[in-house]
């Protein structure tokens, strides 16, 4: 039997309409579709394809459980076991549809179980999706690099991310959670902060556009990202 194949398929930001013509077609032509066990984005995207792919809910779905922390071992374990997982099915000549949001190289889950399965000798392929920060550009109806303007996009949560706010040209942050009063703080003392906008949900059923950071706060959405541009 002729093994099958993994697909890391990006499902976009949120807006169905926002599926990529190919992303779809693989949705249809795979046997399965794998999702995370845990994390609101994950279902999310599973929602995002079926406003897509009509008859997606008749296919076999495989969740892959996938912690959220931060301890390498725990996630380590994690993503080995979900490679096995889906290389058994490759095994048996089924091709896999792996759903995330955006797109699967930028911050997915998915891609730790793609370094595993090509590591172990099975065909794995990337199938790219809107990313997140490019529709909040297009909501905000801005560019968000000209010329030879640079762009960053940092894990705002993460250590480092006050750093990165030095660099020059636009800096995306993302990953913002929890850490959004932390974030203000940053930009205010970088002289940063009336250069910071921010949309929530984009594209989703609960979008908020904020030209100011003032009404934000610690119960924004997960699903948030901050564009800031640089001093004029």
């Amino acid at each position: 039997m002729e093994n099958g194949k993994l697909y890391g398929v990006g499902v976009g930001p949120g807006d169905p309409e926002l599926i990529t013509l190919k992303a779809v077609n693989t949705i249809r032509k795979c046997d399965i579709i794998a999702v995370p066990r845990s994390g609101e984005s994950e279902k999310v995207a599973f929602s995002i394809a079926k406003g897509a792919v009509n008859d997606i809910e008749c296919k076999e779905i495989v969740e892959i459980d996938m912690p959220m922390t931060r301890d390498k071992d725990i996630l380590n374990a994690s993503h080995e076991a979900g490679a096995n997982i889906l290389i058994d099915l490759i095994k048996k000549g089924k091709n896999i549809a792996f759903l995330t949001l955006g797109d699967p190289c930028i911050y997915s889950t998915y891609i730790y179980i793609h370094k595993r399965v090509l590591s172990k000798g099975y065909s794995a392929e990337i199938i790219p999706g809107v990313p997140s920060f490019c529709a909040v550009a297009a909501r905000l109806n801005e560019g968000l690099v000209e010329g030879a303007e640079p762009l960053h996009i940092i894990p705002a949560s993460y250590k480092g991310a006050s750093e990165g706010l030095d660099f020059k040209g636009t800096k995306v942050l993302m990953k913002t959670g929890r850490s959004i009063n932390k974030v203000k703080e940053s930009l205010k003392e970088k002289g940063l902060y009336e250069n910071a906008k921010m949309v929530q949900r984009c594209t989703m059923d609960g979008e908020a556009v904020f030209d100011s950071l003032d009404d934000v706060d610690e119960s924004s959405s997960y699903f948030s990202i901050i564009v800031v541009k640089d001093k004029e």
